[in-house]
């Protein structure tokens, strides 16, 4: 669980591209600029690589040591911190390499640290502006989550299904209304950490009891999760949504049911899940699933940036989607 999400994953291999990216891209421009002629452009980019990728590299390796520590620390109070630590290692760089390098490319130390600091900044400012670009997604997956659930197809014939088992099964409506009420609570919550996905297992079981009710045997399914790792960390309403969509676009439109299938595996350092559901083209409810699926992909995106993604694929008569995710 993150406490300074605003803050950069520095143990990200994603993070870490993009800010080899976004520095070299400085290099690349500060490089056109002091190249007279432009033929110059590659000789000149040379010799400021050789001064700038040590630094750039020797920056991450801190960044990804200090970042469990600074993931403690307050915002405001991080970004400072990594300012002065930038600042500290192009000093001892440039002290060092200064003398070996052309004078009219190679700034002298304020400057190169004036330099780091602008640079720093920028980079910082970027990934803050990603988050905020993306953390509405999360607002919008509960507000989406919640209108799903309290659509009355869903509603009214759960509640019915309950009234239908009070007399008969009263052991069995408690435990549908608790399922709903969990339901209920986790939808509504604020959700913006990571849970482990032992729990996010449990409420999607949930789920799929409550729809079991009114579906029975239409409904059936097949959990592979056997050599799933409990305790690996996902963004909340992950799954759920998922199987929402299965049983809408796979089931219902189908007037024997089928089956859905749930697969999650750790494979190098990777949690791999996929849930699959038949496919009728014919049958199939077209509105709302890509919207979902969308919504996913930003959280994803939000919260192990390059390192998670989510495809779709059919083979044959079933839709599958399939997630990757870091084992963490």
């Amino acid at each position: 669980m993150r406490k300074n999400s605003r803050l950069p994953n520095l143990h990200n291999f994603g993070i870490h591209l993009r800010i080899l990216l976004i520095v070299n891209l400085f290099a690349v421009l500060a490089a056109l600029l002091l190249s007279h002629p432009l033929s110059q452009f590659f000789n000149v980019f040379t010799e400021l690589s050789t001064a700038v990728q040590p630094i750039l590299i020797i920056s991450l390796l801190c960044l990804y040591g200090l970042y469990p520590w600074l993931n403690k620390l307050d915002y405001r109070a991080s970004v400072p911190v990594i300012i002065l630590l930038e600042i500290g290692i192009t000093y001892l760089a440039f002290s060092l390499v200064s003398p070996y390098f052309s004078p009219e490319l190679i700034p002298d130390i304020p400057r190169a640290c004036l330099l780091t600091t602008i640079v720093t900044a920028i980079v910082l400012y970027y990934f803050n502006l990603q988050q905020r670009a993306y953390s509405p997604a999360i607002a919008e997956a509960r507000l989406q989550a919640l209108q799903a659930r309290i659509r009355p197809h869903f509603l009214f014939n759960s509640i019915n299904a309950v009234l239908s088992l009070i007399r008969s099964q009263p052991k069995r409506a408690e435990t549908a209304l608790e399922d709903m009420a969990d339901l209920f609570r986790v939808l509504m919550a604020d959700n913006r950490d990571l849970v482990p996905l032992a729990q996010e297992i449990a409420l999607s079981r949930q789920y799929l009891a409550l729809e079991k009710l009114r579906l029975e045997d239409r409904l059936n399914v097949n959990w592979q999760i056997e050599h799933m790792p409990p305790d690996a960390m996902i963004p909340p309403l992950i799954l759920q949504p998922l199987l929402e969509n299965a049983v809408y676009h796979g089931i219902e439109p189908l007037a024997d049911g089928g089956e859905i299938t749930i697969q999650i595996v750790c494979k190098h350092k990777e949690v791999l899940m996929s849930i699959s559901n038949p496919f009728n083209p014919d049958k199939h409810h077209h509105t709302g699933n890509k919207m979902a699926l969308k919504n996913i992909k930003e959280r994803l995106l939000l919260h192990f940036d390059l390192e998670a993604s989510l495809k779709t694929d059919i083979a044959g008569q079933y839709y599958t989607v399939h997630i990757r995710v870091p084992h963490q």
